[in-house]
């Protein structure tokens, strides 16, 4: 059997500013990031792709409470998939020091992520990956398990100076029957108030000023937000 091609992205730190906006606000801000930058070309003719995550948390809540408490640095697990397609999945490391963000990841199976649901940490072993194996150590040291499943319908945009990133996440909801993450349809609760959501600005070094004056035109403020706190305070 040919051994299986793996895909894992290299570690790089990265700003991230969070902003939670209205229904207007987020249209305006399309249609004026639009004009200036290309969406990105995964999300196909329908304009934008659904994320499916589901996040692992150990035995004490840690990352739960690191958020809450404000710890530095801090990091989550999650595994994601985009538009139901269950062929193509990721394991992520997400971590936060200070005020930059690293992601790392590698594609697994959906039989090694099964094993990783189910806390079979001698088959998580296996998987060479460097993200698996430390996945591996947190998972079989901290007693690693599903916490909660959290969707969205994002909407990006990228741009090359600043390796910038701008996504406009809409409909955040979430699940707390993590054994139905591969089901097609699930119980969901919706984590905003009607008419809320979310726009993430990604970028490395530096922020072109012309999204920085893009992003004022709406008064809209920074804030700290975090799509998995919310969902397993708000959880179904």
């Amino acid at each position: 059997m040919a051994e299986k091609k793996r895909v894992q992205s290299g570690p790089k730190y990265r700003y991230e500013l969070k902003y939670v906006c209205s229904d207007l606000q987020l249209r305006q801000m399309e249609e004026r990031i639009g004009v200036l930058l290309q969406k990105d070309p995964h999300v196909g003719q329908k304009g934008f792709y659904t994320i499916r995550s589901l996040y692992f948390d150990d035995y004490e809540n840690s990352a739960f409470w690191e958020k809450e408490d404000g710890a530095d640095p801090r990091k989550k697990y999650r595994l994601r998939f985009y538009d139901g397609r269950t062929e193509r999945i990721s394991l992520e490391i997400k971590r936060k020091v200070g005020t930059k963000i690293r992601k790392e990841s590698c594609s697994v199976t959906r039989a090694e992520a099964e094993a990783m649901m189910r806390g079979d940490w001698y088959q998580v072993f296996q998987d060479p990956a460097p993200v698996a194996r430390r996945f591996y150590l947190d998972g079989a040291m901290r007693l690693m398990q599903p916490k909660i499943i959290v969707e969205y319908d994002r909407v990006p945009y990228v741009g090359r100076e600043g390796n910038v990133r701008i996504t406009f996440d809409r409909n955040i909801r979430s699940c707390s029957e993590t054994d139905l993450f591969w089901k097609k349809e699930m119980p969901v609760r919706p984590i905003m108030p009607p008419g809320q959501h979310l726009l993430e600005v990604k970028f490395d070094e530096f922020l072109p000023d012309w999204i920085h004056r893009t992003l004022q035109m709406e008064s809209m403020t920074q804030t700290a937000f975090s799509k998995y706190c919310l969902c397993r305070k708000y959880k179904n």
